[in-house]
């Protein structure tokens, strides 16, 4: 079993959009990475997405936090955490 993420990016018409969301859920960001839900729930448990937000009951994720970590190559979640520690 491959230990990465297969990443395509889709064209999104609210990527650059000025009303695109903050934040996004599961749906929302496995469509986003052309993987399905469980796929994301999956990497998610394995810590390897950037942690998510909880908001009441549900999980989302900061869109621009998952760009940037598309950007820097989509590192596990504690590289990710450092990195991001490391700049402040």
């Amino acid at each position: 079993m491959l230990d990465v993420i297969p990443i395509r990016i889709p064209s999104d018409p609210l990527a650059d959009a000025d009303d695109s969301p903050l934040v996004v859920d599961a749906a929302r960001l496995a469509k986003l990475l052309c993987l399905g839900v469980r796929t994301i729930r999956t990497h998610d448990a394995a810590g390897k997405l950037p942690q998510p937000i909880r908001i009441g009951g549900s999980v989302r994720w900061h869109l621009e936090e998952i760009k940037r970590w598309l950007g820097a190559g989509c590192p596990d979640r504690e590289t990710w955490e450092a990195r991001r520690a490391s700049r402040k």
